[in-house]
């Protein structure tokens, strides 16, 4: 058991009852599906390569790099910390109605509290800000996409996904004070 219990607010509650009423099996697959693009795995394995990439290239892709690895592994550790420390009960423990209309059980039952997925793409997003506009908002785009998959999966509140992407945007801010990231001048 963990130190602090998390309730949902009653919004979350709302937005619950509401995707549960509505849920269907192909969005909810799709939804799925989509949800891996936020997945510690996948990321860990992309910046790693990304990181072997930028050995060849300029300093600032290689100073990029060690910041993108250095904070994808630290984002990838965080979330599990941070569950050991806050117990909140996923929203699809809640329903019978949404598993009936294909909303899958999410990971262990007490552990919506942050959302991983989104520490993840709040990380992500973050230093995204250093890219030229068209590049920062594709990847805020599809940050927005992919942690909206949590919520549509009944994984975690609407609560759980915003303060993920506070905890990742703040950690990633963080790692720049160690890493450089983002006080090279443009090239």
């Amino acid at each position: 058991m963990a130190l602090y219990r998390v309730k949902p607010t009653r919004t979350d509650e709302k937005i619950a009852k509401a995707i549960s009423r509505h849920a269907n099996p192909a969005y909810e697959k799709a939804a799925e599906a989509l949800s891996w693009g936020a997945d510690e795995h996948v990321l860990i394995a992309l910046a790693a390569g990304f990181w072997l990439y930028a050995r060849g290239c300029g300093e600032r892709a290689r100073v990029t790099s060690n910041h993108l690895l250095l904070t994808t592994a630290v984002v990838t550790l965080l979330p599990h910390v941070l569950k050991s420390v806050f117990d909140q009960e996923r929203p699809d423990r809640r329903t019978i109605r949404g598993h009936l209309h294909g909303i899958p059980f999410s990971g262990k039952p007490f552990d919506a509290f942050p959302s991983g997925h989104a520490i993840h793409v709040g990380a992500l997003a973050s230093a995204a800000t250093e890219l030229p506009p068209r590049q920062r908002n594709l990847v805020w785009g599809v940050g927005a996409g992919l942690v909206l998959t949590r919520v549509v999966l009944l994984a975690h509140w609407l609560s759980d996904v915003l303060a993920g992407l506070a905890i990742g945007a703040l950690a990633e801010r963080l790692l720049r004070f160690w890493t450089g990231y983002g006080s090279t001048p443009e090239a």
